[in-house]
């Protein structure tokens, strides 16, 4: 995939949880950009599905789109049970049960993408792939991105055979790509972090923060050769966003970096479960967002926005009520 040859630079990001439908990624390949699917928290079956349901909303010359995986963390069980718990009693009835053993179907998925259905380009977020891992995708014809945000995290990415590289910052929506859960993420944005990059001599995605035609105009003019956008497009009719977290979106008054929702540093909306939860949740991933995952289900079901993970980044409030082909054709305006 020739990522510097789009036609418009604006690339659909993978919400997982359900706000990146396939519809959502069709709008960004219909106008001349790219999108991913998120594989996270899917079965491969699931998984499948989507891809096959984003294929036949496809036509000819819309090949630029991918799958995002999330790469697997073993847990120490031995060293974190304890803080779980703790966090899982503090949370009270209706917590989950943390699975110690849960892989978020990696192997399976991977599968699916290198013997049953490849696709044009794989993404990788949390960590890289294995050399191994790589080889195969490349051997089916897929590129190979990795999500990083700190330098080290970038010269791994290319020791792993990565082709590409999204360069995302703290300013982003949803979970930080940080490789360590339990490392502390810093603070700069991908303005700042494309000119630290520029030693890697692969394109970069920009991710995080954007939220208008201004904003991907500076980070193209950084080094980037495409632009990734998440939050912008929450509120489009084509996005799987929930109703509570819609209404959330509406009358937020800030975003936070927070592990209350999933043990993970990630940016939501502020709201009533992460300001009472965020200093006690331990950096164990993806157990603490197993035990809470409940809680949240419920509160979606219930339209309430203040105990749901109401992922967004900073540029949230400029989101509109519009198809995303026409919030994304804006984004792309004087380029």
């Amino acid at each position: 995939m020739d990522l510097p040859q789009l036609r418009r630079p604006i690339v659909v990001a993978p919400m997982a949880g359900g706000p990146t439908t396939p519809e959502l990624v069709a709008a960004g390949c219909r106008v001349g950009g790219a999108g991913f699917l998120p594989a996270g928290y899917l079965t491969a079956a699931v998984l499948e599905q989507k891809i096959t349901a984003l294929r036949d909303l496809l036509g000819p010359g819309e090949e630029a789109w991918g799958v995002n995986l999330f790469v697997p963390s073993p847990a120490d069980r031995a060293r974190d049970e304890a803080a779980v718990e703790a966090y899982r009693a503090r949370l009270g009835d209706g917590a989950g049960e943390p699975r110690w053993e849960d892989d978020d179907h990696y192997p399976d998925k991977l599968r699916l993408l290198t013997e049953v259905s490849p696709v044009p380009m794989v993404s990788f977020t949390f960590g890289c792939p294995t050399r191994e891992v790589v080889d195969a995708l490349h051997a089916v014809g897929s590129s190979v991105l990795v999500t990083v945000t700190e330098r080290h995290e970038a010269t791994a990415a290319v020791a792993c055979g990565a082709d590409a590289l999204v360069v995302q910052g703290f300013d982003a929506g949803g979970h930080r790509g940080t490789h360590d859960a339990a490392a502390e993420p810093n603070s700069r944005d991908a303005l700042a972090l494309l000119p630290e990059l520029s030693y890697v001599e692969l394109p970069k995605i920009a991710a995080g923060g954007v939220a208008t035609a201004g904003d991907v105009r500076r980070l193209l003019e950084a080094g980037a050769v495409a632009v990734q956008v998440g939050t912008a497009l929450l509120r489009c009719p084509e996005a799987g966003t929930s109703a509570a977290h819609r209404e959330l979106l509406a009358r937020a008054t800030g975003t936070r970096i927070t592990r209350a929702f999933s043990g993970r540093p990630a940016r939501g909306l502020v709201n009533r479960f992460l300001t009472e939860h965020d200093a006690e949740a331990p950096s164990v991933y993806p157990q603490v967002d197993q035990v809470t995952k409940p809680l949240r289900a419920a509160a979606a079901a219930a339209g309430d926005g203040e105990a749901i993970s109401g992922w967004a980044g900073t540029g949230w409030a400029a989101g509109q009520e519009l198809p995303a082909e026409q919030v994304l054709t804006q984004l792309c305006e004087g380029l």
